[in-house]
Protein backbone atom coordinates (compact mmCIF):
# COMPACT_ATOMS: atom_id res chain seq x y z
CA UNK A 1 0.00 0.00 0.00
CA UNK A 2 0.92 3.42 0.04
CA UNK A 3 3.83 4.54 2.16
CA UNK A 4 4.60 8.26 3.31
CA UNK A 5 6.27 9.39 1.06
CA UNK A 6 7.20 12.80 -1.36
CA UNK A 7 5.09 10.98 -4.15
CA UNK A 8 2.67 10.46 -1.64
CA UNK A 9 2.21 13.39 -1.01
CA UNK A 10 1.82 14.99 -3.99
CA UNK A 11 -1.13 12.17 -5.18
CA UNK A 12 -3.12 13.57 -1.74
CA UNK A 13 -2.64 16.87 -2.69
CA UNK A 14 -4.08 16.51 -6.14
CA UNK A 15 -6.93 14.17 -4.91
CA UNK A 16 -7.10 17.47 -3.35
CA UNK A 17 -7.07 19.85 -5.55
CA UNK A 18 -9.78 17.80 -7.63
CA UNK A 19 -11.63 17.71 -5.22
CA UNK A 20 -12.34 21.09 -4.77
CA UNK A 21 -12.48 21.71 -8.29
CA UNK A 22 -14.70 18.98 -9.53
CA UNK A 23 -15.46 14.98 -10.33
CA UNK A 24 -11.64 13.52 -10.53
CA UNK A 25 -11.11 12.72 -14.49
CA UNK A 26 -10.07 9.04 -14.95
CA UNK A 27 -9.59 8.70 -18.52
CA UNK A 28 -8.27 5.64 -20.04
CA UNK A 29 -6.15 5.32 -23.38
CA UNK A 30 -6.57 2.13 -25.51
CA UNK A 31 -4.14 1.32 -28.19
CA UNK A 32 -4.02 -1.36 -31.02
CA UNK A 33 -4.07 -4.73 -29.45
CA UNK A 34 -4.86 -3.63 -25.63
CA UNK A 35 -6.31 -5.91 -23.88
CA UNK A 36 -9.90 -6.41 -23.58
CA UNK A 37 -10.01 -7.48 -19.43
CA UNK A 38 -8.23 -5.11 -18.00
CA UNK A 39 -9.93 -2.11 -20.68
CA UNK A 40 -13.34 -3.70 -18.82
CA UNK A 41 -12.06 -3.87 -15.38
CA UNK A 42 -11.11 -0.08 -15.57
CA UNK A 43 -14.70 0.89 -16.83
CA UNK A 44 -16.28 -1.15 -14.47
CA UNK A 45 -14.43 0.45 -10.95
CA UNK A 46 -14.23 4.00 -12.60
CA UNK A 47 -16.68 4.16 -14.78
CA UNK A 48 -20.22 2.90 -13.69
CA UNK A 49 -22.56 5.18 -12.13
CA UNK A 50 -23.38 4.45 -8.89
CA UNK A 51 -26.89 5.21 -7.00
CA UNK A 52 -26.01 3.44 -4.34
CA UNK A 53 -24.00 5.68 -3.49
CA UNK A 54 -25.56 8.91 -4.31
CA UNK A 55 -22.76 10.55 -6.16
CA UNK A 56 -20.51 10.24 -9.14
CA UNK A 57 -17.69 8.93 -7.90
CA UNK A 58 -15.25 9.83 -10.93
CA UNK A 59 -15.83 11.49 -14.74
CA UNK A 60 -14.79 8.63 -17.26
CA UNK A 61 -13.65 8.50 -20.49
CA UNK A 62 -11.70 6.36 -23.15
CA UNK A 63 -9.65 7.85 -25.78
CA UNK A 64 -7.16 6.06 -28.64
CA UNK A 65 -4.86 7.65 -30.95
CA UNK A 66 -6.55 6.38 -33.54
CA UNK A 67 -10.51 6.38 -34.57
CA UNK A 68 -10.61 2.91 -35.00
CA UNK A 69 -8.34 0.41 -32.84
CA UNK A 70 -8.22 -3.21 -33.26
CA UNK A 71 -8.39 -5.15 -29.65
CA UNK A 72 -6.42 -7.69 -28.59
CA UNK A 73 -6.36 -10.77 -31.33
CA UNK A 74 -8.48 -8.70 -33.55
CA UNK A 75 -11.58 -9.72 -30.87
CA UNK A 76 -13.48 -6.62 -31.95
CA UNK A 77 -12.53 -3.01 -33.47
CA UNK A 78 -13.22 0.12 -30.70
CA UNK A 79 -14.73 3.01 -32.44
CA UNK A 80 -16.42 6.46 -31.07
CA UNK A 81 -14.14 7.03 -28.38
CA UNK A 82 -12.51 10.03 -27.67
CA UNK A 83 -9.04 10.82 -29.71
CA UNK A 84 -6.05 11.14 -27.60
CA UNK A 85 -6.37 15.14 -26.54
CA UNK A 86 -9.12 13.96 -24.10
CA UNK A 87 -5.27 12.50 -22.31
CA UNK A 88 -4.44 15.97 -21.18
CA UNK A 89 -7.60 16.66 -19.06
CA UNK A 90 -6.94 13.56 -17.22
CA UNK A 91 -6.43 13.83 -13.06
CA UNK A 92 -5.68 9.50 -13.75
CA UNK A 93 -4.14 8.38 -16.77
CA UNK A 94 -4.37 4.61 -17.27
CA UNK A 95 -2.37 3.42 -19.86
CA UNK A 96 -2.65 1.09 -22.69
CA UNK A 97 -1.31 -2.26 -21.76
CA UNK A 98 -0.44 -5.04 -24.21
CA UNK A 99 0.39 -8.51 -25.04
CA UNK A 100 3.02 -7.52 -27.68
CA UNK A 101 5.71 -6.27 -24.86
CA UNK A 102 8.73 -6.12 -27.52
CA UNK A 103 6.66 -3.97 -29.80
CA UNK A 104 7.46 -0.24 -29.14
CA UNK A 105 4.42 2.02 -27.85
CA UNK A 106 3.30 4.83 -30.83
CA UNK A 107 5.42 8.02 -29.78
CA UNK A 108 2.01 9.68 -29.39
CA UNK A 109 1.03 7.94 -26.99
CA UNK A 110 4.67 8.09 -25.08
CA UNK A 111 4.62 11.72 -25.37
CA UNK A 112 0.98 11.58 -24.09
CA UNK A 113 1.66 10.00 -20.74
CA UNK A 114 4.94 12.42 -20.15
CA UNK A 115 3.02 15.20 -20.31
CA UNK A 116 0.52 13.66 -17.90
CA UNK A 117 3.34 12.74 -15.49
CA UNK A 118 5.15 16.64 -16.25
CA UNK A 119 1.64 18.08 -14.90
CA UNK A 120 1.21 16.15 -11.67
CA UNK A 121 -1.97 13.35 -13.20
CA UNK A 122 -1.78 10.30 -11.68
CA UNK A 123 -0.59 6.98 -13.90
CA UNK A 124 -1.94 3.58 -13.79
CA UNK A 125 -0.76 0.38 -15.48
CA UNK A 126 -2.53 -2.70 -15.55
CA UNK A 127 -0.38 -5.89 -16.49
CA UNK A 128 1.71 -4.81 -19.17
CA UNK A 129 1.07 -1.35 -19.08
CA UNK A 130 4.35 -1.04 -16.94
CA UNK A 131 6.40 -1.30 -19.81
CA UNK A 132 4.00 1.41 -21.45
CA UNK A 133 5.14 3.93 -18.38
CA UNK A 134 8.30 2.52 -18.50
CA UNK A 135 9.43 3.41 -22.20
CA UNK A 136 7.70 6.29 -21.79
CA UNK A 137 10.77 6.87 -18.73
CA UNK A 138 8.46 8.20 -15.79
CA UNK A 139 9.58 4.69 -13.89
CA UNK A 140 13.14 5.31 -13.83
CA UNK A 141 14.24 4.89 -10.17
CA UNK A 142 10.32 4.45 -9.13
CA UNK A 143 8.74 1.25 -7.46
CA UNK A 144 6.59 -0.73 -9.93
CA UNK A 145 4.99 -4.45 -10.67
CA UNK A 146 3.69 -6.64 -13.69
CA UNK A 147 3.06 -10.39 -14.46
CA UNK A 148 5.51 -12.27 -13.03
CA UNK A 149 5.74 -14.35 -16.62
CA UNK A 150 7.36 -11.02 -17.84
CA UNK A 151 9.66 -10.18 -14.91
CA UNK A 152 12.60 -10.84 -16.58
CA UNK A 153 11.96 -9.24 -20.09
CA UNK A 154 10.91 -6.36 -18.05
CA UNK A 155 14.46 -6.25 -15.92
CA UNK A 156 16.37 -6.51 -19.21
CA UNK A 157 14.91 -4.05 -20.92
CA UNK A 158 14.54 -1.36 -17.39
CA UNK A 159 16.98 -2.02 -15.29
CA UNK A 160 16.47 1.64 -13.69
CA UNK A 161 13.38 0.64 -12.21
CA UNK A 162 12.79 -1.52 -9.51
CA UNK A 163 10.43 -4.05 -10.27
CA UNK A 164 8.71 -6.25 -7.50
CA UNK A 165 7.89 -9.13 -9.59
CA UNK A 166 5.65 -11.29 -6.55
CA UNK A 167 3.15 -8.47 -5.44
CA UNK A 168 -0.25 -7.94 -7.01
CA UNK A 169 0.38 -4.26 -6.98
CA UNK A 170 2.60 -1.21 -6.49
CA UNK A 171 1.24 2.39 -5.07
CA UNK A 172 4.41 4.51 -5.80
CA UNK A 173 2.19 7.62 -4.85
CA UNK A 174 1.63 9.24 -7.99
CA UNK A 175 2.73 6.47 -10.18
CA UNK A 176 0.66 3.00 -9.93
CA UNK A 177 1.32 -0.50 -10.96
CA UNK A 178 -0.87 -4.03 -11.32
CA UNK A 179 0.19 -7.20 -11.81
CA UNK A 180 -2.50 -7.91 -14.36
CA UNK A 181 -5.66 -9.49 -14.71
CA UNK A 182 -7.73 -9.30 -11.25
CA UNK A 183 -5.20 -7.84 -9.83
CA UNK A 184 -6.25 -4.52 -12.19
CA UNK A 185 -9.72 -4.71 -10.04
CA UNK A 186 -7.81 -4.78 -7.12
CA UNK A 187 -5.28 -1.96 -7.41
CA UNK A 188 -8.75 -0.47 -9.02
CA UNK A 189 -10.54 -0.76 -5.89
CA UNK A 190 -7.32 0.31 -3.79
CA UNK A 191 -7.47 3.69 -5.81
CA UNK A 192 -11.51 4.14 -5.08
CA UNK A 193 -10.05 3.52 -1.14
CA UNK A 194 -7.61 6.02 -1.03
CA UNK A 195 -9.77 9.07 -3.05
CA UNK A 196 -13.23 8.35 -0.85
CA UNK A 197 -12.14 5.93 2.06
CA UNK A 198 -12.77 2.10 3.08
CA UNK A 199 -16.89 2.54 3.02
CA UNK A 200 -17.10 3.45 -0.76
CA UNK A 201 -14.79 1.14 -1.34
CA UNK A 202 -16.71 -1.42 0.31
CA UNK A 203 -19.92 -0.28 -1.91
CA UNK A 204 -17.56 -0.89 -4.81
CA UNK A 205 -16.95 -4.23 -4.13
CA UNK A 206 -20.03 -5.50 -2.92
CA UNK A 207 -21.56 -4.50 -6.46
CA UNK A 208 -18.71 -6.86 -8.11
CA UNK A 209 -19.37 -9.24 -6.23
CA UNK A 210 -15.25 -8.86 -5.34
CA UNK A 211 -12.91 -9.16 -2.43
CA UNK A 212 -12.89 -5.79 -0.95
CA UNK A 213 -9.34 -5.53 0.03
CA UNK A 214 -6.39 -7.57 -0.82
CA UNK A 215 -3.13 -5.93 0.51
CA UNK A 216 -0.68 -4.93 -2.76
CA UNK A 217 1.89 -6.95 -1.24
CA UNK A 218 -0.14 -9.92 -1.15
CA UNK A 219 1.25 -12.87 -3.52
CA UNK A 220 0.76 -12.87 -7.68
CA UNK A 221 -0.58 -16.25 -7.55
CA UNK A 222 -1.07 -18.61 -4.62
CA UNK A 223 -0.84 -22.78 -3.83
CA UNK A 224 -4.72 -23.80 -3.53
CA UNK A 225 -5.27 -27.25 -2.03
CA UNK A 226 -6.35 -30.05 -4.13
CA UNK A 227 -9.69 -31.09 -4.10
CA UNK A 228 -9.40 -34.27 -2.40
CA UNK A 229 -7.47 -33.13 0.76
CA UNK A 230 -10.04 -32.32 3.68
CA UNK A 231 -11.51 -28.83 4.10
CA UNK A 232 -8.64 -26.80 4.90
CA UNK A 233 -10.86 -23.20 4.37
CA UNK A 234 -9.78 -20.41 6.21
CA UNK A 235 -12.95 -18.70 6.03
CA UNK A 236 -14.38 -20.06 9.38
CA UNK A 237 -11.78 -18.52 11.52
CA UNK A 238 -11.57 -15.50 9.62
CA UNK A 239 -14.79 -14.72 9.83
CA UNK A 240 -14.55 -15.52 13.77
CA UNK A 241 -11.74 -13.24 14.18
CA UNK A 242 -13.43 -10.39 12.11
CA UNK A 243 -16.20 -10.42 14.49
CA UNK A 244 -13.79 -10.01 17.22
CA UNK A 245 -11.47 -7.33 16.27
CA UNK A 246 -11.91 -4.98 19.29
CA UNK A 247 -10.61 -8.25 21.27
CA UNK A 248 -7.01 -8.84 22.18
CA UNK A 249 -6.37 -11.83 19.09
CA UNK A 250 -3.17 -13.00 18.24
CA UNK A 251 -1.79 -15.85 15.75
CA UNK A 252 -1.83 -17.97 18.92
CA UNK A 253 -5.30 -17.36 19.01
CA UNK A 254 -6.50 -17.56 15.53
CA UNK A 255 -4.65 -21.07 15.57
CA UNK A 256 -6.42 -22.66 18.34
CA UNK A 257 -9.89 -21.56 16.76
CA UNK A 258 -8.68 -23.22 13.80
CA UNK A 259 -7.42 -26.05 15.78
CA UNK A 260 -3.99 -26.08 14.22
CA UNK A 261 -0.43 -25.32 15.20
CA UNK A 262 0.40 -21.67 14.49
CA UNK A 263 3.28 -22.75 12.33
CA UNK A 264 0.31 -24.68 9.93
CA UNK A 265 -1.69 -21.63 10.34
CA UNK A 266 0.96 -19.23 9.01
CA UNK A 267 1.28 -22.13 6.10
CA UNK A 268 -2.66 -21.84 4.91
CA UNK A 269 -2.58 -18.29 5.30
CA UNK A 270 0.73 -18.06 3.24
CA UNK A 271 -1.50 -20.60 0.65
CA UNK A 272 -4.70 -19.71 0.94
CA UNK A 273 -4.17 -15.62 1.11
CA UNK A 274 -0.98 -15.07 -0.09
CA UNK A 275 -0.23 -13.11 3.55
CA UNK A 276 0.79 -13.98 6.98
CA UNK A 277 -1.68 -14.14 9.89
CA UNK A 278 -0.32 -10.87 11.60
CA UNK A 279 -0.89 -9.17 8.14
CA UNK A 280 -4.16 -10.01 7.81
CA UNK A 281 -5.40 -9.05 10.93
CA UNK A 282 -3.83 -5.96 11.53
CA UNK A 283 -4.75 -5.03 7.85
CA UNK A 284 -8.57 -6.23 9.37
CA UNK A 285 -8.05 -3.68 11.86
CA UNK A 286 -6.96 -0.66 10.06
CA UNK A 287 -9.99 -0.68 7.64
CA UNK A 288 -12.61 -1.56 11.06
CA UNK A 289 -10.78 1.90 12.12
CA UNK A 290 -11.08 4.06 8.76
CA UNK A 291 -15.04 2.37 8.73
CA UNK A 292 -15.12 4.13 12.36
CA UNK A 293 -13.49 7.58 11.62
CA UNK A 294 -15.69 7.74 8.31
CA UNK A 295 -18.93 7.16 10.06
CA UNK A 296 -18.08 9.73 12.26
CA UNK A 297 -15.86 8.48 15.65
CA UNK A 298 -13.79 11.51 15.82
CA UNK A 299 -12.40 10.23 19.69
CA UNK A 300 -9.16 8.66 18.21
CA UNK A 301 -8.33 6.61 21.00
CA UNK A 302 -12.17 4.98 20.83
CA UNK A 303 -11.27 4.36 17.41
CA UNK A 304 -8.31 2.33 18.31
CA UNK A 305 -9.82 0.55 21.10
CA UNK A 306 -12.55 -0.74 19.13
CA UNK A 307 -10.35 -1.74 15.92
CA UNK A 308 -8.31 -3.32 17.98
CA UNK A 309 -5.22 -1.31 17.50
CA UNK A 310 -4.30 -0.22 21.06
CA UNK A 311 -3.78 3.19 21.04
CA UNK A 312 -3.96 6.49 19.13
CA UNK A 313 -0.53 6.30 18.91
CA UNK A 314 0.03 2.67 17.03
CA UNK A 315 -3.47 3.77 15.01
CA UNK A 316 -1.46 7.02 13.64
CA UNK A 317 1.53 5.03 12.74
CA UNK A 318 -0.47 2.45 10.73
CA UNK A 319 -2.36 4.71 9.05
CA UNK A 320 0.36 6.47 7.81
CA UNK A 321 2.28 3.51 7.49
CA UNK A 322 -0.55 1.80 4.93
CA UNK A 323 -2.48 4.95 3.64
CA UNK A 324 0.17 7.91 3.85
CA UNK A 325 -1.89 10.22 5.91
CA UNK A 326 -2.87 10.64 9.28
CA UNK A 327 -6.09 10.00 11.19
CA UNK A 328 -6.70 13.87 11.58
CA UNK A 329 -6.14 13.98 7.41
CA UNK A 330 -8.05 10.98 6.74
CA UNK A 331 -10.96 12.49 9.24
CA UNK A 332 -11.17 15.46 7.06
CA UNK A 333 -10.82 13.95 3.91
CA UNK A 334 -13.89 10.97 4.06
CA UNK A 335 -15.45 11.81 7.64
CA UNK A 336 -18.91 12.95 7.14
CA UNK A 337 -18.23 16.31 7.23
CA UNK A 338 -15.96 15.95 4.03
CA UNK A 339 -19.42 15.21 2.05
Amino acid sequence: MAKESSQAARAADAADAVDAAGVHRVVVIVDANSNPFELGCATEVFGLRRPEIGRDLYDFKLCSPAPSTLMRDGFFTLTGVADLEAADAADTLIVPNRPDIEVPRRPAVLDAVRRAHARGARLVGFCSGAFTLAEAGVLDGRRATAHWQWADSFRARFPSVQLEADVLFVDDGDILTAAGSAAALDLGLHIVRRDHGAEVANSVSRRLVFAAHRDGGQKQFVERPMPDLPDESLTPVLAWAQARLDSPLAVSGLAARAAVSPATLHRRFQAQLGTTPLAWLTGERLALACRLIERGESRFEVVARRSGLGTAANLRRLMLRETGITPSAYKRRFGPEAH
